[in-house]
């Protein structure tokens, strides 16, 4: 028996409504559930959808205490390319902290890394696996 694949993502934040903000602005996601002062989980909760379809990915967030240390553990999320410039605006605007890019093989993709005000990295990526694995082996191949 294995996977068929992510169910969701979980964030616990400090605050649900400036969380949902960065969610919705940034990401362009529905909120699709909200429970209020109910508590059917461990806390009070909302949930998100991200994308579209049978494919969108369901975020979940939930109230709690978030004292994370700074790292690379993150969450990427497929964006176009052009729309990469205007993202990185509305994350200045929102007053997110964004990380210097890592160095890239050529063809790999851009991506922009910003961290939450509760410090969960995310990264915006614009490219695909197949992408990244054929730049890697050209990489490999000319010695870079």
């Amino acid at each position: 028996m294995r996977s068929s694949g992510l169910s969701h993502v979980t964030f616990i934040v400090s605050d649900l409504d400036r969380m949902e903000q960065v969610l919705t602005t940034v990401l362009g996601a529905v909120r699709v559930y909200d429970s209020g002062s109910d508590t059917f989980s461990l806390s009070e909760e909302r949930f998100f959808l991200i994308g579209d379809g049978d494919s969108a990915t369901w975020v979940a967030i939930m109230q709690g205490d978030t004292v994370l240390p700074r790292s690379y553990n993150h969450v990427a999320f497929q964006v176009q390319r052009e729309d990469l410039p205007a993202l990185r605006e509305t994350i200045v605007q929102l007053g997110l902290d964004i990380r210097p890019p890592r160095s890239r093989v050529d063809g790999e993709g851009d991506s922009i890394y910003f961290h939450d005000h509760d410090g969960h990295l995310f990264e915006l990526h614009a490219g695909s696996l197949r992408e990244r694995l054929t730049a890697y082996s050209a990489a490999a191949e000319s010695g870079d």
